[in-house]
C-alpha cells in the first residue's frame, strides 16, 4: 500500500526528532516539553495505525485518506520544528557514533555479477552471434542490423548485452545507448562519440543534431563498428538515430531492441538484416530458473511446495521478469504451503493466458507490496530519475539520509543501514545492478521502464515525488503541497505552471536536465529544502557542463534546513557566498566544476561529512574513482572533524598548514589526493608534511586512499608510512612514476587490503611473491615502464582471494604464464599478449588453470614483429583454450587481424580508392 508507505517514511524521522528535542536544552523550556511530549505519543498512535493499515491489500478510500492526512500533517509538522529549533539557534546534535568499516558483512545473499535470469539464453545467443559474425564472401562488407523485438519482460537488453559481449573484440569499437519513450537524440549522440572515442575533447554542448550525426560519421567512418540501440519506440526516432552509423563496408553490425514490430522491421530493410522474435521461456527453463532463484538450486524444492510452484510458474507465461519477480519474493518468506498459496492467488490469471500489460503490472505490483514500509519509500524515491538513467549507489544513499529515510538500527550506522537497503532492492529483483565492483557491490543501479512506470504512478498517487518534463509533468491538477520536486524539462510553458505552485514545502529539488537553468524558480521559494541536486552530468564521466551562469543563487543561505548539495557538472567558477552558512549541511558535491579555491569560511561547516571535489577522468577507473584534483585544501580544515570522505584536493597547491591539518581527520575514511611535485624540491616539504598527516591518520579509519599526478611524482616518501591503518581496503597510484620495487609498506601484514593499484619499473618473481601473500587481496591492477621479454609463471600458491588481474595493455608489456593451481579464485583476466615472444611454446597462456575464470580480455601486440599469419594462431590457440575450459568463459581479443588483413592503414586506403573510384564515375 503505496500511501502507507510514504508515511511510514515521514513518521519515522519525525518521532526521531521529537525524542532528540525532549533530551535537548530546548525541550526544558517551559511548557514547551508536556507539549512535545503530547505530540509524540499522539504520533506514535499514528505510527501504529499506519502499520497496522500497511497489513491490508486493499484499504477502502476512507483509510486512504485518512493516511494521507497523517502524511501531510507529519511533513507540515517536521518543517514546523525544523523553523522552531532554527530559531532558538539550535541546529541539533549531530550523531557521534563513529563510521563503522565500509564492508561490514550484514550484507546477505548479496547478488554479483553472476546474473541468474541468464537461463535459456544460451540458444538464442549462440544463435545469433554465428549470423552476426557470418561475412560475405566477396568485398565489401557490408554493414548488418539485427533487430530484437518483444514483449516487455522477455529479455531483449539481455540477450542484446550478452550477443555484443560476445563478438565486440572483433570490432575496433562499440557502443551500448538507450531510446526510450521520449529520445533525445543529442544526448544519445553524445553517448556513442564518447564510447567509441574515450578521450574525445571537443566542446559539444552548442552543436545542434545535424552536427551530432556528422561528427558520429566522421568518427566510423573507417572503423568497424558494434553498436546496440536499446529500446527503440518509434520508426522516427530510429529513421533519425540510423543516419549517423555509415554503410562503410567493413563488416559493422548495429543491434536493436524495440517492443513494436513495425520499429522492428523499419530496421531490417536492407537484405543483410534480420529481425528476432523473442519467445517466452520454455516450461524447463522457466522452472529452472524459478528454482535457482527461489532455492539457490535446481534440486532444492520442498516436496510439499511442488505443486504450487508449479502453479505460480504457470501464471508466470514464461517471461523471466515476472519470474525474477515471483522468486525474489519467495525466496524471502517461509517455505510453507499457506504463504505460498496466499502469492498464487494474489498473482491472478492474466500471465497465464496472454502476455498483457496489466498482467506484468500484476506481478510487479505483488512484489512492491510484499517490501516493507522502509524499503518501499527508497524505492518510491528512484522515480525522482528518468528513464534509463544510472542511479550511482552512493550518491542515493546519501541523498536517502539527508532526506530522513534511513535511521540507525542495530549497531550499524546510517551510511551502513542505507547501503544495506540499496543491496536488498537488488537482492529483491526491485532494481537492477550497474557496474558491479571488483568486491561484487553494484557502484550503481537502474529500474527497469515497468518497474519505473508503476513506481511513477505510485508516487503521483501518494504526493511523494511530482515530476516536470519530458511527457510526465503532473503539476497542471495538483492538489496539496508539492513535497518532491523532479525537474526533467523546463521550457516557458512549465515555468509559468510553476509559477502557480506553492514551492514552499519542497524538500528536495532535483534537476536533472540540459535546458537553461533561467527559467527555474527562484531559490528562495524552496525555503524547506534537504536535498538541491543540480547534477546533470553524464554517467560516463566526461567534462559536459551545465550552466548555472544565469540561474540567481542568492538566497541559498536561507535554506538552513539544507543537508545536501550537488552542483556536480556545472560551470561555477566560485561557489555561492551563501554557502558557508549552511550549518546543517553534510554533503557538498562539487566535482567536474571550475572551483579551485573554497572561501575561507567553509570549514565552518562543521557537520560536512563527504567534501567532493576534482574532475573525472575518461575511463572506467577499474572500479574506483578516478579524479583529477586542482582545489586547495582550506586552511583550517582539521576543524572539520566529522569529515569521512574527501576526493580531489590538489596537495602541492595547497598551504603546508592545510597538508598539515589532514591528520586531525580523525574520522577519516576515504582520502583521493593530487600530488604533482615536477620533481622539485620545492614541493619537497609537501610530500614530508601529507607523510606526517598519513602516519597520524594510520592509527584511524582510513580503508582508502588514492594518489594521482599528471607527472613523474616520486612516491618512495611512502616507505617511510607508520603506523599502517589496519583498515587500509584501496590504494590507488595513478602516476608516470614507476616504483623500482615493491614499496616497504605494502606488507601482508595489510590484512583488509582488497585493491591495489601500482605502478612498477617491472615485475620479479620477488614481487609477485609479496603481492600474492597480501591475504585478502581481490584486484590487482599492474602498470609496467620496461618491456619483460623473459616468461614469469605465476606458480599454484598465493593470491588465494584475488578475482581481478589487470595488466595495462597501453605501457610497455610482461610475459606471463599460469601455472596449475595458480589464482584459484580468479574471474577477470585483463592481459596484454606479446605474439613473437610466446610462439615458441605454441601461445600457450594457461587459461585452463584458472578454475572461476568467467571473462578474459586479451590484447595481442605485435612486438618483435609478428606476421599477420601469427598473430591470427595466437588469437585461434588463445580461444581453443577458452572454448576447452569449463566455465565457458566469455572471450575478448583486441588486436587481432582478420584474413587477408594487414594493418587498418590497407582498409583506410582501400575505402578511399572505393570512394574516389565512385565520385570519378559520378
Amino acid at each position: 500500500m503505496e500511501v502507507v508507505s510514504a508515511s511510514h517514511g515521514t513518521l519515522g524521522p519525525l518521532l526521531g526528532k521529537l525524542t532528540a528535542l525532549l533530551a535537548d536544552e530546548c525541550g526544558r523550556l517551559k511548557g514547551v516539553r508536556r507539549e512535545i511530549r503530547s505530540l509524540k505519543s499522539e504520533l506514535i498512535s499514528m505510527q501504529a495505525a499506519v502499520q497496522k493499515y500497511s497489513t491490508l491489500q486493499d484499504p477502502d478510500v476512507q483509510a486512504k485518506a485518512w493516511i494521507s492526512l497523517v502524511r501531510e500533517l507529519a511533513y507540515d509538522t517536521e518543517d514546523v520544528i525544523d523553523k522552531f529549533i532554527h530559531q532558538l539557534g539550535d541546529g541539533g546534535h549531530q550523531s557521534q557514533s563513529g563510521f563503522k568499516e565500509f564492508f561490514r558483512k550484514t550484507i546477505r545473499g548479496l547478488k554479483t555479477s553472476e546474473e541468474t535470469h541468464l537461463v535459456g539464453i544460451d540458444g538464442p545467443r549462440d544463435h545469433l552471434v554465428t549470423w552476426m559474425m557470418e561475412e560475405e564472401n566477396s568485398l565489401p562488407k557490408h554493414r548488418r542490423v539485427l533487430s530484437i523485438v518483444g514483449f516487455g519482460g522477455l529479455g531483449k537488453t539481455t540477450l542484446a548485452k550478452e550477443v555484443s559481449h560476445k563478438i565486440q573484440g572483433h570490432f575496433d569499437c562499440h557502443a551500448f545507448v538507450f531510446v526510450s519513450q521520449q529520445p533525445n537524440v543529442k544526448k544519445i549522440m553524445k553517448d556513442v562519440i564518447y564510447q567509441v572515442k574515450k578521450d574525445f575533447i571537443e566542446d559539444i554542448n552548442i552543436w545542434d543534431e545535424k552536427k551530432f550525426i556528422g561528427k558520429l560519421r566522421e568518427l566510423l567512418q573507417y572503423k568497424r563498428y558494434l553498436i546496440v540501440i536499446d529500446d527503440i519506440w518509434s520508426t522516427a526516432a530510429w529513421d533519425t538515430i540510423k543516419c549517423a552509423f555509415p554503410e562503410n563496408k567493413f563488416s559493422s553490425r548495429i543491434i536493436a531492441t524495440t517492443r513494436i514490430i513495425d520499429v522492428a522491421r523499419s530496421c531490417c530493410l536492407g537484405g543483410n538484416d534480420r529481425m528476432y522474435e523473442m519467445e517466452a521461456l520454455s516450461d524447463v527453463h522457466s522452472k529452472k530458473l524459478f528454482l535457482k532463484r527461489t532455492f539457490g538450486s535446481e534440486d532444492s524444492c520442498p516436496e510439499g511446495l511442488k505443486q504450487v510452484s508449479n502453479e505460480i510458474l504457470k501464471k508466470c507465461g514464461g517471461l523471466p521478469l515476472a519470474i525474477i519477480s515471483i522468486s525474489s519474493l519467495l525466496a524471502n518468506k517461509p517455505s510453507l504451503k499457506d504463504e505460498w498459496e496466499k502469492v498464487r492467488r494474489s498473482i491472478g490469471s492474466a500471465l497465464d493466458k496472454n502476455r498483457s500489460l496489466e498482467g506484468m503490472n500484476s506481478i510487479l505490483c505483488l512484489s512492491y507490496n510484499d517490501l516493507p514500509p522502509n524499503l518501499k519509500t527508497c524505492l518510491l524515491y528512484l522515480s525522482i530519475f528518468p528513464e534509463d538513467y544510472v542511479i550511482e549507489r552512493e550518491t542515493l544513499v546519501r541523498r536517502w539520509i539527508a532526506e530522513g529515510f534511513i535511521s540507525e538500527e542495530r549497531g550499524l550506522s546510517k551510511q551502513e543501514v542505507a547501503e544495506n537497503h540499496f543491496y536488498e532492492l537488488i537482492n529483491k529483483s526491485m532494481v537492477q545492478p550497474v557496474d558491479v565492483g571488483y568486491d561484487g557491490k553494484a557502484r550503481a543501479c537502474q529500474v527497469h521502464d515497468m518497474m519505473l512506470e508503476l513506481i511513477i504512478s505510485k508516487s503521483i498517487e501518494d504526493n511523494f515525488i511530482s515530476v516536470v518534463g519530458h511527457g510526465q509533468t503532473d503539476l497542471v491538477n495538483h492538489d496539496g503541497s508539492i513535497r518532491r520536486l523532479s525537474v526533467q524539462h523546463i521550457d516557458q510553458q512549465l515555468v509559468s505552471v510553476l509559477e502557480n505552485q506553492d514551492l514552499s514545502h519542497v524538500r528536495s529539488l532535483t534537476v536533472i536536465t540540459s535546458s537553461c537553468f533561467k527559467h527555474l524558480p527562484s531559490l528562495v521559494k524552496f525555503e524547506t529544502l534537504r536535498v538541491l541536486d543540480f547534477e546533470g552530468i553524464d554517467k560516463l564521466f566526461q567534462l559536459k557542463y551545465l550552466s548555472l551562469e544565469e540561474y540567481d543563487m542568492n538566497g541559498i543561505d536561507k535554506l538552513f534546513q539544507l543537508k545536501y548539495l550537488s552542483l556536480r557538472g556545472t560551470n561555477m567558477f566560485e561557489i555561492p557566498s551563501g554557502i558557508v552558512r549552511l550549518y546543517d549541511l553534510e554533503t557538498l558535491d562539487l566535482t567536474n566544476t571550475n572551483i579551485e579555491v573554497l572561501p575561507s569560511r567553509i570549514v565552518q561547516l562543521t557537520k560536512l561529512q563527504y567534501l567532493l571535489v576534482g574532475r573525472f577522468r575518461s575511463g572506467d577507473g577499474h572500479s574506483f574513482q578516478n579524479l583529477r584534483g586542482h582545489t586547495k585544501i582550506p586552511d583550517g580544515i582539521g576543524n572539520m572533524s566529522n569529515l569521512r570522505v574527501i576526493t580531489g584536493f590538489d596537495v602541492t597547491k595547497s598551504s603546508l598548514g592545510a597538508v598539515a591539518e589532514l591528520g586531525n581527520l580523525t574520522s577519516l575514511n576515504e582520502l583521493h589526493l593530487q600530488l604533482d611535485g615536477r620533481g622539485s624540491e620545492k614541493y619537497k616539504r609537501h610530500e614530508e608534511m601529507l607523510l606526517s598527516s598519513l602516519c597520524k591518520l594510520g592509527s584511524c579509519k582510513l580503508q582508502s586512499l588514492s594518489i594521482e599526478s599528471d607527472d613523474s611524482t616520486p612516491l618512495q616518501f611512502l616507505d617511510s608510512w607508520s603506523p599502517l591503518p589496519s583498515s587500509l581496503q584501496r590504494f590507488r597510484m595513478t602516476t608516470d612514476y614507476y616504483l623500482p620495487k615493491i614499496p616497504k609498506w605494502i606488507t601482508p601484514a595489510l590484512a583488509s587490503l582488497a585493491y591495489l593499484n601500482i605502478n612498477l619499473v617491472k615485475a620479479t618473481e620477488e614481487d609477485l611473491g609479496v603481492l600474492g601473500e597480501i591475504p585478502a587481496l581481490i584486484s590487482l591492477v599492474l602498470t609496467f615502464e620496461t618491456d619483460q621479454e623473459e616468461r614469469l609463471t605465476i606458480r599454484g600458491h598465493g593470491f588465494p582471494c584475488l578475482k581481478e588481474l589487470y595488466v595495462d595493455p597501453d605501457c610497455r608489456a610482461t610475459n606471463l604464464l599460469f601455472e596449475e593451481g595458480a589464482l584459484p579464485k580468479l574471474e577477470k583476466l585483463d592481459l596484454p599478449f606479446i605474439v613473437s615472444w610466446a610462439k615458441s611454446n605454441g601461445f600457450y597462456l594457461g587459461i585452463s588453470h584458472l578454475p572461476c575464470l568467467r571473462h578474459a580480455t586479451i590484447t595481442l601486440l605485435a612486438y618483435g614483429c609478428a606476421s599477420s599469419s601469427e598473430n591470427r594462431a595466437a588469437a585461434a590457440a588463445i580461444r581453443n583454450e577458452a572454448n576447452a575450459h569449463s566455465n565457458d568463459p566469455k572471450l575478448i581479443i583486441l588486436g587481432e587481424m582478420e584474413e587477408g588483413e594487414e594493418d587498418s592503414d590497407t582498409n583506410e586506403e582501400e575505402f578511399e580508392k572505393e570512394n574516389d573510384t565512385n565520385e570519378e564515375e559520378s
